[in-house]
């Protein structure tokens, strides 16, 4: 009669936001990365890792994927059980898609090491197609993996026109969907705002 009742699955966050492809969107964007991420009770690491990669990513849609008159978009989707975090910014200039510089620290100046930033934090990050002309830029981070490991060696990988850097090691070069993250039986995101997420490659 006293049977434990077991514990409804945890949902997974998500946000989603349309921010003016200006400076003070893309600090809009990190602020709001932030915010969300804290409201979830996402762990500080993962919190602190976000902020970066997000105003990396914001960074290079406002000045690489501006078009006037578009706006990018952020969207978060975060699964507390595996304290797993998917970041997407898409912009409306398709044709121009992310590529990782070769690292030679002689040659990077002010510039150039975003990409590099975003491949040293994120556990894999990669570019898609958004139609009609614009494209997203994910980035999956875990609360799990420790940033200051030793680096993997990488494999550029090319994915519908989009060069998508795949770190090899535990992850290998295989991008997940969101309900793979998941126990069986919680909410995924086939429903709701994370519905509107572009799925990967």
């Amino acid at each position: 009669m006293n049977q434990a009742l077991p514990q409804p699955a945890q949902p997974v966050r998500t946000f989603s936001q349309l921010l003016s492809s200006t400076p003070r969107g893309a600090r809009l964007a990190r602020l709001l990365t932030v915010t969300e991420l804290q409201s979830w009770d996402a762990p500080p690491d993962l919190t602190e890792r976000a902020e970066l990669v997000v105003a990396e990513l914001a960074a290079n849609a406002v000045l690489h994927g501006r078009v006037p008159g578009r706006d990018f978009r952020l969207a978060l989707a975060y699964a507390p059980p595996t304290e797993h975090l998917r970041i997407e910014v898409t912009d409306a200039r398709g044709d121009r898609r992310p590529e990782l510089p070769p690292y030679e620290p002689a040659s990077l100046g002010d510039g150039g090491r975003g990409l590099l930033l975003v491949d040293a934090l994120a556990d894999h990050w990669d570019c898609a197609p958004y139609p009609p002309s614009g494209k997203t830029v994910r980035a999956e981070l875990s609360s799990a993996r420790s940033v200051s490991a030793p680096p993997r060696p990488t494999e550029a990988v090319e994915a519908t026109g989009c060069v998508a850097e795949h770190i090899s090691g535990t992850w290998g070069a295989q991008t997940l969907p969101l309900t793979h993250l998941f126990s069986p039986g919680s909410a995924g995101p086939s429903t709701g705002p994370a519905s509107l997420l572009p799925r990967t490659l």
